[in-house]
């Protein structure tokens, strides 16, 4: 070694170059369903030969497709099955019974989902894709869910910082960190979180969380519609229902040594 600063497309260690194919997989998450090597070179700043040397790799794993007329590359095969696998193996299955009866009950959309990353990515429910099994990513600051998987994060997954700057999707959206720590401070004391136009105009999201034993969120459970029907007024009716499916869930999903025990009725009289 020369003692030079290494270049960005210098041959990279074995973790560096596990970090880079996973970045390429993670751009299909935020910039869509086929990219072309350019842009994916420009997304994580390398050059386009390395990010071609990646890609070709992923490609002869299954991790991804290239379309040979346009050359752009999509999301495969190999990607596809884990996600089911790890749909099953997670028992997100189970819930979509629990999730529709929840829906009809309420009149509204039921979703559950789990936290990658800076995202809540909706794996069960009314909004999860029917045809895929990657599920529905989100940005953590700007849904209920997101909130809810922030307020009762772990140690060490709770730092706002690593979200990197808070993109604004209305004019409603929290993008100030300082505020987004007060209103998580709310979430825990009040016990949910509620989405009211910050992603989208006209949709108000309350979600609950769905902890473990160690009182960290497992997942979140939220229901979705607009103003006119999750009205202030009826917000504790709805949080109720949501808290009640939540208690489900949680014995659907997790294995017995990591719920919470029950709560015991109070002593009579």
């Amino acid at each position: 070694m020369d003692g030079s600063p290494a270049t960005p497309d210098q041959r990279p260690s074995g973790a560096q170059a596990v970090h880079r194919a996973l970045g390429v997989l993670g751009c299909f998450r935020d910039e869509g369903p086929e990219l072309s090597a350019s842009h994916l070179a420009r997304r994580l700043r390398l050059s386009v030969s390395t990010t071609h040397r990646l890609a070709r790799t992923l490609v002869s794993a299954g991790f991804l497709e290239q379309d040979r007329r346009t050359s752009r590359y999509r999301l495969g095969p190999a990607v596809t099955e884990l996600g089911r696998l790890s749909y099953y193996q997670r028992g997100l299955h189970l819930a979509d019974p629990e999730l529709e009866m929840l829906a009809r009950r309420t009149s509204t959309t039921a979703d559950l989902a789990i936290r990658s990353g800076r995202h809540a990515v909706i794996m069960a429910g009314g909004s999860a894709p029917a045809d895929s099994s990657a599920g529905l990513a989100r940005p953590l600051h700007s849904t209920a869910l997101g909130k809810v998987l922030l307020a009762w994060a772990r140690p060490g997954e709770d730092d706002l910082a690593a979200l990197g700057p808070l993109e604004a999707h209305t004019g409603r959206t929290i993008v100030d960190p300082a505020a987004l720590r007060a209103e998580l401070a709310r979430v825990r004391a009040d016990g949910y979180a509620l989405n009211d136009g910050e992603s989208a105009a006209g949709v108000r999201t309350l979600a609950v969380p769905i902890l473990d034993v160690s009182g960290y969120a497992h997942s979140a459970l939220a229901l979705r519609s607009t103003p006119s029907v999750l009205t202030d007024e009826r917000i504790p009716w709805f949080l109720a229902m949501a808290q009640n499916a939540a208690a489900g869930l949680e014995v659907l999903l997790l294995p017995p040594e990591l719920r919470r025990p029950p709560l015991l009725p109070p002593p009579p009289g």
